[in-house]
């Protein structure tokens, strides 16, 4: 069977990430050179909560799903790690088990680096310290102004910001309309606002009454990207 490669697509993807592209042209062929491509079905799993680290990886196309099962027993989503970004790095450098789950969302195409070139990379290229450095920093930025919305901005408003940041990343745009193109569930969309299916849906239908989007079965169509961000910024 011959070795699977990036398509221009997934490739573009990669290489446009915003982590990745920041990169020197030697660190980033040194990466691609270890990474090996690995296509993945809808649901199939990639990592389980508390087995040993053993590849950092890379998403070209699609999604994972990143999740945690609550005390009841319910598996709860907490991200999706979108095309261009690097993940599985912090269990290769502590040595600690995965924390959570994480599985494909949809049909979805990785770049995997074992864990033995992961170290080789490290030793090699000490521009990757940093730049992993950096990548952890914008991480924790990110998570604290998760929490700081979770606690100050109304459901509403935190809706629409996790509405922009989707188009952002899966957004297709049909004339003046942006098609998101991650199939979402509402209660997969509630679990990522830290809400329920029920309340989002009534905000979904506020703004598909004003006009700002237009709700599919498992799709979600933006039709005016400023009003969103009035919500948002509001």
């Amino acid at each position: 069977m011959p070795t699977p490669v990036l398509t221009i697509e997934e490739r573009q993807n990669i290489e446009a990430g915003p982590w990745f592209s920041k990169l020197s042209l030697a660190l980033r062929q040194a990466i691609l050179s270890r990474a090996v491509v690995r296509r993945l079905a809808d649901g199939a799993a990639l990592a389980s909560r508390g087995a040993p680290a053993e590849e950092w990886v890379g998403v070209a196309l699609g999604a994972v799903r990143v999740s945690s099962v609550s005390l009841s027993g319910k598996q709860v989503t907490l991200t999706y790690v979108e095309p261009g970004t690097w993940f599985g790095d912090i269990a290769l450098f502590d040595g600690l088990p995965r924390t959570h789950d994480a599985d494909a969302h949809g049909a979805t195409t990785l770049l995997t680096v074992r864990k033995a070139d992961f170290k080789e990379l490290l030793s090699q290229h000490v521009e990757l310290y940093d730049a992993l450095l950096r990548l952890n920093c914008r991480r924790l930025r990110l998570m604290f102004d998760q929490f700081e919305d979770l606690n100050t901005r109304p459901l509403r408003s935190r809706l629409a910001r996790q509405l922009l940041l989707l188009a952002k990343s899966y957004g297709v745009e049909e004339g003046a309309e942006v098609r998101i193109g991650l199939a979402l569930a509402q209660e997969d969309l509630a679990q990522l606002l830290g809400a329920s299916r029920q309340r989002v849906n009534q905000e979904l239908k506020g703004f598909e009454r004003e006009g700002t989007l237009r709700v599919e079965p498992t799709r979600l169509v933006i039709l005016s990207r400023d009003k969103l961000l009035a919500v948002a910024t509001g």
